[in-house]
Order: structure tokens, then sequence, then C-alpha cells
């Protein structure tokens, strides 16, 4: 009882059936507030390079495709819009159902993300920035408190990681997929995806692949990944 009055206050508290989105995260689970992934908060993304940017963005389309099923559409923030729409359609999602937004600097960037995350007709709001200090990010997740709607930060290249007012940071690394038997072509989208921090959660690391559309744990392999510099360091 205790523990469900404190995820209430923190607005992680599990909501009405008729209002919880099912995020088919697998194991990870296991390590969120309540057991559910806490939607109408906002989600950091440490992206230091452009191919854990770019598996970051894969990783988070696929929670998207959950988070639409409610039938609302999704806007995507950046200043440098690097993503091919149309291969969202690996995630189960038309692309015609995602609100591109372009701005010439991040300042316009974050202005937009802002607004858009207090658009209750929105189901989620990606932004892509680098920077994200705690002032900003309180302002962020003020926005959401009200709306419920769901915010992804995928901070590319990010100048400086302090602590922020996010409820879970992430970081996703590329792994090599595995070809299946008898089907040609290229294999299912895999990551290893480290939980830094999460709010009245705990902190850990999986290797995930994307299949019918759902997540799935991968075991006993060692993942062949690229290189990526880690940012735990100075973690909240």
């Amino acid at each position: 009882m205790l523990r469900k009055e404190i995820l209430d206050l923190q607005g992680l508290g599990i909501r009405p059936d008729s209002e919880q989105v099912n995020v088919p995260l697998g194991e990870i689970l296991e390590n969120m507030p309540g057991g559910v992934f806490p939607t109408g908060a906002i989600h950091e993304f440490l992206s230091p390079t452009l191919t854990s940017a770019a598996a970051a963005t894969g990783f988070i389309a696929a929670i998207i495709h959950s988070l639409m099923q409610s039938g609302k559409p999704c806007v995507w923030i950046s200043t440098r819009r690097m993503i091919f729409p149309p291969a969202i359609r690996v995630f189960g999602i038309e692309p015609d159902r995602f609100i591109f937004i372009d701005t010439p600097r991040e300042k316009e960037a974050f202005w937009a993300i802002e607004e858009a995350l207090r658009c209750e007709s929105l189901c989620a709001v990606i932004g892509e920035i680098a920077t994200l200090d705690f002032k900003e990010s309180r302002r962020l997740q003020l926005a959401v408190e009200s709306s419920r709607v769901t915010g992804f930060i995928n901070r590319r290249f990010p100048h400086r990681i302090t602590s922020t007012a996010c409820v879970a940071r992430w970081q996703v690394q590329p792994v090599n997929s595995k070809a299946t038997i008898g089907l040609p072509g290229l294999a299912f989208p895999r990551w290893k995806v480290e939980l830094l921090k999460i709010r009245s959660g705990r902190p850990a690391s999986w290797l995930l692949e994307w299949s019918g559309n759902a997540f799935h744990t991968v075991v006993n392999e060692n993942p062949q990944q690229s290189m990526l510099p880690n940012l735990k360091t100075g973690v909240a």
C-alpha cells in the first residue's frame, strides 16, 4: 500500500485498465515501477554516436508501436532529422501516423517539444536534442503530468551528462543480428539495452530482439556489438 501511494505521488501509479498501455518489454518490466512501462513520463536516451542514436531510434519506435494502439498520432521533433520515415514500417507503424517537425536550432526544438507534450491528442513525442539539464527536464515532466503524453528525448552527442528529472535514463547500442534458418534477407533488429536509472525501479541491462511486433530477450549468447562509449559516469 505504501509503495502504491509513493508511485501515485511520483505520477507513476498504476492507472485503470482502460487507460493502461501494455508495452511488451518482457523481462524489462520486472525492473519497472509496478511492473509496467511508465507512460505519461519523460524517458531520456544517451546516444554518443550515430550508431547508438540509430539504435535508440529503433528501440523507441518499437515502444511507440504499442502506444499508437490508442489511435493517436506521434510528433517527432529534431534540428537535423536523420530518420527515413518508410523504415518505421519495420516496427509495424505507418509513417503517416507521425508529424515531423524540423527546427533550425535546439532552442526552437525544445520549445516545440514542450508545447507538443502538453497536447492530449498525441500518444507520444520524440525529441532529438543534445542538451538537457535538470530545469529543462523538469519543465518537460510538468508538461506530461497533466496531458499524460509519453516523451522520449534522444540526446544525440550529449555535451554534458548531469542529473535530470526524467523518470528513466537509457542507453541503447546496436548488436549484430542472427539470421533465421530458412528466412532469407536481413535478420530481426537486436540491441543491448541498458536502463541506467529508473525511478522506483532497478537499473539493469538486456540483449533484446524485435520480432512479431514484440520484444524478446536473447539468452546464452555473447553479443557482437559496436564499440561505443558508455556514459554511465555521472548518472544520477
